[in-house]
């Protein structure tokens, strides 16, 4: 005789499993849905003629494919990609790339964050992997706009993210040795098949916890000055605007001096 109560269980549960995926899904659909808007407002901002920046991650994927479409509309733009993911992607959608060498100055730089501190717009970057050069393309622009979701917005950086520090490889368990000494807990990040995850630029990632940073500045400084780090995780004073896609719709935040201010 079968167990229809047993069956009805395995209904109710796997009913409740259906409905928790499709509750997932619309989460993550309306997230995505605020990087698009923030990421097409980014995208509005580059003018013909510029060169720009090509930011790592998630919510770059949708700047970049907004100038994509701008780009077929007619655009003329030379762009600078932070990671080979985001050159590949550009060069497939037909944007064209250039280098350092002929174009040393970036007009604007377009990229994600992982955290974004209110009121100073300082960041925690490198989860999406490509820390170092995002560093170097956002130092060599006039301008680094950042787009983010609304959940990327905290009061203090270190709160919901690790930061990323990138390593070289050779002794990275004694600069981790001394990254414990300033504070923080870093773990190797390894990548799907369970080996150390490579940058482009070879090196590894050292995600550390610090938990709340209190002196982002000064955190930076000391991880930088600590043998064999290569980059920091922490933009400090990097970002010129930061662009959020939230539920009631694009909020602007702008840097001033050493505060930041927001509107619609």
């Amino acid at each position: 005789m079968r167990n229809k109560g047993g069956r009805r269980k395995t209904n109710a549960v796997a009913s409740v499993h259906r409905n928790r995926y499709v509750e997932v899904m619309a989460q993550e659909t309306d997230r995505d849905a605020q990087k698009r808007a923030a990421a097409e407002a980014a995208a509005a901002l580059v003018e013909d003629g510029m060169v720009v920046g090509l930011g790592t991650g998630s919510t770059a994927w949708f700047a970049i494919e907004a100038l994509i479409r701008r780009v077929r509309e007619g655009l003329r733009i030379l762009a600078i990609p932070t990671s080979e993911r985001s050159g590949a992607q550009a060069r497939a959608g037909g944007i064209p790339l250039t280098s350092f060498a002929e174009h040393p100055r970036l007009d604007i730089d377009i990229d994600g964050a992982d955290e974004v501190e209110l009121g100073s717009l300082h960041l925690i970057k490198g989860l999406g992997g490509a820390l170092l050069r995002e560093k170097i393309v956002a130092a060599a622009a006039d301008r680094l706009v950042i787009v983010a979701d609304s959940k990327k917005l905290v009061t203090r950086l270190g709160g919901t993210a690790p930061l990323p520090v990138e390593v070289v490889p050779f002794g990275w368990e004694t600069t981790a040795e001394r990254l414990r000494r300033l504070g923080a807990d870093p773990v190797l990040r390894k990548g799907g098949d369970g080996q150390p995850f490579h940058t482009d630029g070879g090196n590894l990632i050292l995600d550390c916890r610090f938990g709340p940073i209190t002196d982002p500045a000064g955190l930076d400084l000391a991880i930088r000055q600590t043998i064999g780090v290569v980059e920091s995780g922490l933009f400090v004073g990097m970002a010129d605007t930061v662009i959020v896609g939230g539920d009631a719709g694009i909020v602007r935040y702008s840097r001033v001096g050493a505060t930041a201010t927001g509107t619609p």
